[in-house]
């Protein structure tokens, strides 16, 4: 591995280089991470933010500083020893100790802040010693301390350093006050020389532009209550990039605390990043447990995106100058993580995300061009995949200009409805620093406008790792605030819609109301709070005669289609399943295992407009006689016995079945609700029996195999008096009549 003095170097000599745009340094920035081969893209964003700013023109993950800070101010031993001899020695030697701590960069930038603070302590009016007391503070998780010490060092010396003006801008745009921001980035923007204002003009103008949008997004600030996740879950170190099953039940992150797999301290002087994870009880977060290996090394193991049902996770790890790995949950124990092919390439990869049905995977990269010879449009940018037949990835797309700008993109996520992605950015309308914004997929198949989430959840600091709940009415990401536990801690979001409007009266109303009280009763209309059009199908497969758990296939089917648009294992363990049911189909789910019958359930979500959570517990049987299965996915014509071609999907599996077992002889039943005659009933549910019988016989089944019969009402197996029971009463069955062993 190259020293600290050749990775220093290399660094200014890649950051320095002339270019025609500014994303192309944030590219040669990151770079950075192919010379520090232990770090994640997280670790070296912390590590670069907390220690290495005094050597960048642009610092990590998009900070646009146009000059991070003054390298040529130096303290003067003579401007310092202005106080008297009381303590002279004491605070030079200390000025002299963060000198050098400053000059090194790299490991040593928050130990020089120290060393300042106690050389301020004798003299608390020297310029120099102030600009660098508020860069520290600036770039330290406490930024909102460095505005006192840049005012004083401006108040004494306005000269102090090339670009004061730029950092109290910067100092007044973290605060949030945006029009003091937007004096002091004008003012440093008429300072330039006519050659600096080429370079810089753009960058500073970026952040006026910052200030602009953020004005706008303070004054339509969203309805959200913000909580830290306590203790239970944050650490006095870095903890961030939580991932969370889409029902909540399960929580993934990565964390910088002590006490981890490995025992390896990174160059910041922090252990090197672990995964951990908790489980949800009754809306609390149980006490988060480091998860182990094989996930956890001697090396950065960081999250970066998590199947919707929590059974696979992608994680990053530095082979390769970043490489996105997948592992697999098998019961208790997840697999060792493997390398995602045809996703990975020479570039650096930071980030990814399954679709619903895991067919598709949206992922952030820097390199050059798609597989299609689309460029990048700058920095990094958000791609995806889709897989073949062979069940590999195929051809990587860039997702086109709508979604990447000429900046940064980060932390992709892609909602378990399969319409709706949430990423960071840089372009887009920021308010400052990473964003998180909203983007939906429309019907016309096109992505539309990103849409900033707003504040206060975004702020004018760093804003990323952000994900969302099936219902939508939960968020996660990292955050640093005050009151915190130390570093990023991990909040939860909770959305509360739009507020209720206010119910006006006047004067006169009210005198009256005293008067003659008003009786009746009004309701104020309920405000809706939005969730998403997603229905989540969760519960556990067990053995229908001794209770246990089994692990089964779970086959998601479009019945329209009669295709399979997702296929999930219940746990092995525990015999769990979560699948997500995006709104607008009809869907066939079957589950299936080896020695038992299939079991079906239908889902017509065709209308559905909102969150809706399903728990079931379905119960396999063995191929027994006297054994009944109800075909839910079976479905005919208003009144008649015609097979509709939603139905084929659950006939050919019925047909597969017997074609697996050609020992077994079956009955087909028709069954009808009470509502109409028998005379009606009777022959109808006959007829559709014999419908399926036909079709089976048509598709290779022998037709001594096979008899069916029509009960019309005779079986119900709910009650006829709810609209709920009549339609589980009107159904098809098959039963088992014989086995030959």
């Amino acid at each position: 591995m190259k020293t600290m003095k050749t990775e220093i170097s290399h660094t200014s000599q890649v950051v320095n280089r002339k270019r025609s745009h500014p994303s192309s340094v944030i590219r040669d920035v990151l770079s950075l991470s192919k010379y520090h081969p232990s770090f994640s893209p997280y670790a070296l964003y912390l590590f670069l933010t907390f220690n290495f700013l005094p050597f960048l023109t642009l610092s990590l993950m998009c900070t646009f500083n146009c000059s991070a800070q003054d390298i040529s101010v130096k303290i003067d031993k003579d401007k310092l020893h202005t106080k008297g001899d009381a303590g002279w020695k004491e605070a030079w030697s200390a000025c002299k100790e963060g000198e050098a701590l400053w000059e090194q960069g790299i490991g040593f930038f928050i130990e020089a802040l120290n060393k300042y603070l106690a050389a301020y302590k004798y003299n608390s009016d020297c310029p120099e010693l102030n600009y660098k007391i508020g860069v520290c503070y600036l770039e330290s998780a406490q930024k909102d301390k460095s505005m006192e010490y840049f005012l004083k060092a401006y108040e004494v010396n306005k000269r102090v350093a090339i670009d004061i003006l730029y950092q109290i801008g910067r100092g007044y745009h973290l605060k949030m006050d945006f029009d003091k921001a937007i004096e002091f980035y004008n003012n440093y923007k008429s300072a330039l020389s006519p050659n600096e204002f080429q370079k810089l003009s753009h960058i500073v103008q970026k952040r006026i532009d910052e200030c602009n949008n953020g004005k706008e997004l303070v004054k339509k600030k969203e309805r959200v209550f913000i909580d830290n996740l306590g203790p239970a879950i944050n650490s006095p170190y870095p903890d961030y990039s939580p991932l969370i099953s889409t029902d909540e039940s399960m929580m993934i992150f990565t964390s910088r605390r002590s006490g981890g797999t490995g025992s390896r301290i990174a160059e910041d002087g922090m252990a090197f990043e672990d995964i951990y994870y908790s489980y949800n009880e009754n809306g609390k977060w149980k006490k988060a447990e480091n998860i182990g290996k094989p996930l956890n090394t001697d090396e950065h193991d960081a999250t970066i995106g998590l199947a919707p049902d929590g059974s696979e996770l992608f994680i990053y790890k530095t082979e390769n100058a970043g490489d996105l790995y997948v592992s697999k949950l098998k019961g208790t124990e997840w697999s060792k993580p493997k390398s995602v092919k045809g996703i990975n390439s020479k570039f650096h990869e930071t980030c990814a995300s399954f679709s619903f049905s895991g067919n598709t995977i949206y992922y952030v990269s820097d390199r050059d061009k798609d597989d299609y010879g689309t460029k990048s449009y700058g920095g990094k940018d958000i791609y995806y995949a889709e897989k073949d037949a062979d069940g590999e990835w195929g051809k990587v797309k860039n997702m086109g200009t709508t979604i990447n700008t000429m900046y940064d993109e980060e932390a992709v996520f892609m909602h378990p409805d399969g319409k709706t992605l949430y990423f960071s950015s840089c372009g887009h309308k920021t308010m400052g620093e990473y964003d998180i914004f909203k983007s939906t997929l429309n019907d016309k198949g096109e992505w539309t406008t990103p849409e900033n989430i707003g504040y206060p959840i975004n702020t004018t600091d760093d804003d990323r790792f952000f994900v969302i709940s099936g219902s939508g009415k939960h968020g996660y990401y990292a955050s640093v605030k005050e009151g915190g536990y130390g570093f990023h801690d991990i909040y939860m979001i909770t959305f509360l819609g739009h507020e209720k409007p206010l119910v006006q009266s006047n004067e006169d109303n009210l005198i009256a109301c005293l008067i003659n009280p008003v009786k009746e009763v009004v309701v104020e209309k309920a405000v809706e709070i939005k969730t998403m059009w997603l229905t989540v199908l969760k519960g556990t497969v067990k053995d229908a005669f001794n209770n246990e758990p089994v692990e089964a296939t779970i086959e998601i089917i479009d019945n329209v289609k009669n295709k399979t648009v997702f296929t999930s294992t219940s746990n092995s363990k525990t015999g769990k399943f979560l699948v997500s049911l995006p709104s607008g189909r009809n869907y066939g789910i079957a589950v299936k295992a080896d020695k038992y019958l299939f079991h079906s359930e239908n889902f017509d979500l065709a209308e559905a407009k909102e969150f809706k959570e399903v728990e079931k517990e379905i119960k396999l049987k063995k191929m027994d006689v006297g054994v009944k299965i109800i075909l839910r996915n079976i479905f005919f014509d208003y009144a008649k016995s015609t097979l509709r071609s939603e139905s084929y999907g659950e006939l050919d599996r019925l047909q597969k079945l017997l074609t697996d077992a050609p020992d077994v002889k079956i009955e087909i039943s028709g069954h009808t609700d009470n509502t109409g005659t028998k005379q009606f009933n009777k022959p109808l549910s006959e007829n559709r029996a014999k419908a399926v019988v036909d079709y089976l016989i048509k598709n290779g089944i022998v037709k001594e195999r096979l008899t069916f019969a029509g009960y019309a009402d005779e079986q119900p197996i709910a009650d006829n008096k709810t609209d709920d029971g009549r339609q589980q009463n009107r159904r098809v069955e098959f039963k088992v009549t014989s086995v030959t062993k």
